[in-house]
């Protein structure tokens, strides 16, 4: 544990600064830069980033507020998303709120009877301030967004400060029902970033990327994502993001059309071997804007400050990455179902993602799923994984001439590779939305640097017409990626296309070429995934892990479990808690037939978070490690139970 020096006693009110116009913003932040110029060693002074762009402020109270956006329990948890008065302009108020109602839904499960502030978490409007900017890292071509939140009850005396990343590759609101939730109603400051991906989403026809305030940009504007406008994608290059000699299968499959630019995909920076950094710059801009806000406690340092980082799946491998940078920006560090590839054992994501595309669909024939709930829509058996296991039996993969063996020498395939019969149960949410080809996709590109007209394998990002077409995305489709999206299409308008194949199996060649990528040693997509490779957490920073037993998008036995076992042989501090009957998507449990099989993995989220404070602040130990046993909600008289607090089991 980090000791910390003593903060200043007394709590200072917070203030609300005046509504500065950029250049004074400006001026303001390069004062103080020069000001802390002369400090010597980087724990005894206030950070100061070199911004993209200035740092916007905005202040959130009367009906409006930090947490809700106004919306309220009631609002958040209602299905239909607040709206737009002109949905090909929306002002910047209505798409904050929609963003924060997005990421709310795509993360918490929010279902009457859920749990969900009732059993454990919180809703209730918080105000305060929110300061955005841009920041890149050095020799970066994109910059990655992050914004720190101030509530008015903010205790400068307490100095605690909570950093997230996104989950998954949205934008940065994206952590908000985990890290948010837990540090704005105590007091903390909370800082996020989107981790160099999210939804600033580009129409290659233009080029115009979204600003600060979610909306389209003109001109040389601060954008979050920026490429060159291209005429059509056949033999346009985006930019220069393509790696000389890279080794993927290149081609455009946009029929002619200029493609959608993905940040996550087309960056050209591969963002994930960055994490860590984005992380730290976090952390860093949260005590610049501390600095601003409440210049009388000054100074605003790490030695001063307590530093939890938290974040969940992508945003959990993103804050395990930065535990192991040197300096002292975290006290503690939690990761809840992390993606992270470990310095040794484990699968990265690429590779299962990949094996999972092409084997899954005719896996989950197999008679082990034969009561497992959404494994095989449209009834008793899948009409596509017969498909698929006919198509593995053609190709040579299985030998079986009978459906039922090939779908089980399919599932003995996954098995052979470490997954375990209750992660591919899981992992049926995933093959049947085709999310394994999405992400592999999206992945491929990152890891290779390509644009957005030379994706690997031939897929790319485009609106599609009524008869599968290319087509222009329409004015409020584009007005809405910002607030809406998820960071890996398809969704919001945009389709993931891949170049036409025959027959009754589409998607297998592209899985098939994806895969390919991986099993080439040799190709740009190896050599990006071996960068994002973690080294081991600081010496004695305190990490807890927590993963679900059942997660069948990101499966413990590749990741956290994983990145545990071998973190702690390195001699680190960490916990690792295991949770039964526990998957990858909260958001899905207001299914019933999912609600009866899985408990959230969000309560541990928070129970960790209280752990890990009570360890820094109040220098209690750490809880152990941990197997939890859990009971999912029962069915009774037609209907599902409410969550109760023995559902989750005794907590660490």
């Amino acid at each position: 544990m980090n000791a910390k020096t003593t903060p200043p006693s007394r709590p200072l009110p917070a203030r609300t600064p005046p509504a500065w116009d950029r250049r004074r913003r400006a001026t303001l932040a390069s004062m103080l830069a020069l000001a802390l110029a002369g400090c010597a060693g980087h724990a005894a002074r206030t950070p100061s980033l070199d911004l993209d762009a200035g740092i916007s402020l905005h202040t959130h109270r009367d009906g409006d507020d930090l947490l809700t956006a106004g919306l309220g329990e009631a609002g958040l948890r209602s299905a239909t998303p607040p709206a737009f008065a002109d949905p090909a302009q929306p002002t910047a108020a209505e798409l904050r709120r929609r963003a924060i109602w997005t990421n709310w839904r795509g993360i918490a499960d929010l279902s009457p009877g859920g749990g969900y502030a009732e059993t454990y978490g919180a809703l209730a409007p918080v105000p305060g301030r929110e300061y955005h900017a841009l920041v890149r890292l050095p020799g970066r071509k994109q910059p990655h967004r992050v914004m720190v939140q101030v509530p008015d009850g903010f205790d400068a005396g307490a100095r605690c400060v909570v950093v997230a990343a996104s989950s998954g590759s949205r934008g940065v609101y994206g952590a908000i029902a985990l890290a948010g939730a837990w540090g704005l109603p105590r007091g903390c400051a909370v800082a996020y970033t989107d981790k160099g991906a999210g939804t600033g989403y580009v129409d290659t026809r233009d080029g115009r990327g979204f600003g600060l305030d979610g909306r389209l940009a003109d001109g040389d504007a601060p954008v979050e994502f920026r490429v060159p406008a291209m005429a059509a994608a056949d033999g346009a290059n985006a930019d220069d993001t393509a790696t000389p000699g890279a080794t993927v299968a290149a081609g455009s499959a946009s029929g002619g059309a200029a493609p959608i630019a993905v940040k996550h995909a087309h960056s050209g920076d591969n963002p994930e071997a960055d994490w860590g950094h984005h992380v730290a710059q976090a952390a860093e801009f949260s005590l610049q804007v501390l600095s601003l806000a409440y210049p009388d406690a000054a100074p605003w340092t790490f030695d001063t400050t307590r530093v939890i980082a938290v974040g969940v799946s992508n945003g959990g491998g993103a804050v395990l990455r930065a535990g192991e940078l040197g300096g002292p920006h975290f006290d503690a560090v939690l990761a809840v179902s992390p993606n992270i590839l470990p310095g040794d054992g484990g699968r990265p994501l690429y590779d299962y993602a990949s094996d999972a595309a092409i084997w899954m669909p005719c896996a989950l024939n197999a008679r082990a799923f034969d009561a497992v709930p959404l494994a095989r829509p449209g009834g008793a058996s899948s009409t596509a994984g017969f498909a698929r296991c006919a198509s593995l039996r053609a190709a040579g993969l299985v030998d079986a001439d009978d459906s039922a063996a090939q779908a089980e020498a399919a599932r003995r395939h996954l098995l052979a590779g470490g997954w375990t019969d209750e992660a591919i149960a899981a992992g049926a949410l995933s093959s049947n939305f085709d999310l394994w080809r999405a992400v592999n996709a999206t992945y491929a590109s990152a890891y290779a640097r390509t644009g957005p007209d030379a994706m690997p394998c031939g897929f790319s990002f485009t609106a599609l017409d009524a008869s599968g077409q290319p087509r222009a995305p329409t004015a409020a489709e584009r007005a809405a990626w910002w607030s809406d999206g998820s960071g890996i299409p398809p969704g919001n308008g945009i389709a993931l296309r891949s170049p036409p194949a025959e027959g009754g199996d589409p998607t297998l060649p592209g899985n098939l070429c994806l895969r390919g990528l991986w099993d080439d040693a040799g190709s740009a997509v190896r050599a990006g995934i071996e960068q994002t490779r973690a080294a081991p957490p600081r010496a004695g920073l305190p990490v807890i892990v927590v993963h679900g037993a059942d997660d069948g998008l990101v499966p413990e036995a590749f990741s956290g479990a994983a990145y545990a076992r071998w973190a702690a042989q390195d001699g680190a501090a960490i916990r690792y808690w295991r949770v039964r009957n526990a998957q990858h998507f909260d958001a899905f449990l207001g299914l019933p037939v999912l609600a009866m099989r899985y408990v959230p993995m969000m309560p541990y989220g928070y129970r960790a978070l209280d752990a890990a404070w009570a360890h820094i602040a109040e220098d209690k130990p750490l809880p152990a490690d941990a197997d939890i046993a859990t009971t999912p909600r029962a069915f009774v008289d037609g209907a599902v139970q409410p969550l109760r607090a023995e559902n989750l089991g005794q907590m660490p």
